[in-house]
């Protein structure tokens, strides 16, 4: 965990084992997965093909998948799928109840999801679940969907269009998709506790993430993104408004959605969180108090108690 001020770390702290067969700790520097602490990346690097004009937030998903994908409704844009207003069938949806994230829920095996057009396997065959546009629901395929498009439209394979528009210009330089089956030293591996006993997580998800997921990092390297952010070093202060401006005030009972971020439900502070099978991840900016927090873990629930307690410590209830 990690708390700054004014760009500046004033607390850093690592609990815990990243390989618990080799007894090696985590440390400040560890890099973790952080799930779909990825979403915002995603956003910036569709957001700068829009602030180029390779795309505008009122294209259409089908006017770049042609025939792939063809339950999603044609009228579906960019902007509803970064405010997950989309209304796409999700191929993990959060919202059904009997979800259990520790279960193997990938329908191939997971090595075969290496690449952002390898995920068509998973995406098909799910129907529209309201209109475009009705309201807000939260949506991991449609983030693989905005993977594809950026890839698509860009020319440039997902996995490098991240690093060439946020992670380079940000300074993130321990951040990337990292492949679960050949992680490199100091990435943690997730642990799962399954039938008593605890497991590493590199069956439970994609060999290397897409746009919903699966990126490793640091908490020094989410600091320096908010900081790039905020600096408008990855888009202009005008895209970076219209990502801090809520589509849903509804999002939940704490928070609302903007494009690609998280906000508090009263006050202009951005929110990035993820979880998964041995993953759990939170990172909160305010932007007018310049202080960030950032709490990653390499199991499904221990970044929780640790934000919480931030949260309360910095007045972000």
């Amino acid at each position: 965990m990690r708390v700054d001020v004014a760009g500046e770390p004033v607390i850093a702290r690592a609990y815990g084992l990243a390989d618990r067969a080799n007894e090696i700790a985590n440390t400040t520097d560890t890099r973790f997965g952080i799930a779909s602490g990825c979403k915002p990346f995603t956003a910036l690097a569709v957001l700068s093909l829009i602030a180029e004009g390779t795309l505008d937030l009122s294209t259409t998903a089908r006017s770049v998948l042609g025939s792939d994908l063809p339950l999603i409704d044609d009228e579906v844009t960019i902007e509803q799928l970064l405010s997950h207003r989309s209304g796409i069938g999700d191929y993990i949806d959060e919202e059904d109840p009997s979800l259990d994230l520790a279960d193997y829920v990938m329908p191939v095996p997971v090595q075969q999801l290496a690449t952002t057009e390898q995920y068509l396997a998973v995406l098909d065959g799910f129907p529209q679940k309201f209109p475009p546009g009705e309201r807000f629901s939260y949506c991991n395929g449609a983030y693989v969907v905005l993977a594809l498009i950026a890839e698509r439209a860009s020319g440039i394979a997902f996995h490098e269009l991240i690093e060439a528009r946020v992670c380079r210009p940000a300074g993130m330089t321990d951040t990337a998709f990292l492949r679960s089956d050949e992680l490199p030293r100091r990435a943690a591996l997730g642990y799962v506790e399954m039938d008593g006993a605890i497991r590493t997580n590199v069956f439970h998800l994609p060999v290397r993430g897409s746009g919903d997921g699966g990126i490793y990092s640091t908490v020094a390297d989410v600091a320096a993104f908010w900081t790039a952010l905020f600096e408008r070093r990855l888009v202009s202060e005008a895209w970076v408004a219209e990502m801090m401006r809520s589509r849903s005030d509804d999002a939940s009972d704490t928070s609302r959605c903007g494009l690609g971020l998280f906000l508090h439900k009263t006050r202009d502070v951005a929110m990035a969180d993820g979880m998964d099978a041995g993953v759990s991840f939170r990172s909160v900016h305010d932007p007018a108090m310049s202080t960030t927090h950032t709490v990653i873990s390499n199991t499904g629930d221990g970044a929780w108690p640790l934000t919480r307690a931030l949260d309360d410590a910095l007045d972000l209830t």
